[in-house]
């Protein structure tokens, strides 16, 4: 339990900072896509922008790091679901996490592809058949990689390590807000 309050306190200084300074972004303050109030940002590469290679299957393939704010005050967890509308069959999920709480407002760098986070927050199945973050990897061209972020009313309580299918089943209907964060990857 100790470790989870500093996990949030650390949470918080980390969003403070990123909010205040920039963190190294351009413009000084961090990138985002606003959905009402709900922001998504990262400090590793603007919105729209192209994901640094170390966030790829030809680099580290490691998850970028994101911010997390403005969640309505009825939000009982939030789900974020990364995936590539430009792939072949129309939609390749590389990234599934859910139940993440409301006073998470990050994920680190580098997360472990465990089921359970470091936040207590869970990852699912991404479409390469493994949990976690699965980077970007496409056979040949420029992707969009949408980072979508949804807040619910409901904790969704599922079996960890779910597929997308079971998660959008579950949120159906209790979805309260939601934004979205793009970035782009080509070979």
């Amino acid at each position: 339990m100790k470790k989870c309050a500093l996990d949030i306190i650390l949470g918080i200084i980390c969003t403070m900072c990123l909010l205040a300074t920039g963190c190294g972004t351009e413009g000084g303050k961090p990138s985002e896509s606003t959905g009402g109030t709900m922001k998504i940002s990262s400090n590793a590469f603007e919105n729209g922008g192209m994901i640094p290679k170390k966030y790829t299957c030809d680099g580290e393939n490691i998850n970028p790091p994101l911010v997390f704010s403005g969640f309505p005050d009825n939000t009982k967890s939030v789900v974020l679901i990364c995936d590539d509308p430009d792939a072949l069959n129309g939609r390749f999920t590389h990234w599934l996490v859910y139940d993440i709480h409301p006073l998470a407002f990050y994920i680190n760098e580098n997360e472990p592809k465990t089921r359970i986070m470091t936040s207590g927050s869970r990852q699912g199945q991404n479409d390469f058949g493994e949990i976690g973050w699965g980077g970007p990897c496409p056979p040949s061209g420029t992707h969009r990689y949408v980072f979508r972020l949804y807040a619910l009313d409901k904790m969704l309580n599922i079996d960890l390590g779910a597929k997308r299918n079971a998660v959008e089943t579950a949120m159906q209907g209790h979805i309260i807000a939601e934004t979205e964060f793009t970035g782009t990857y080509g070979r």
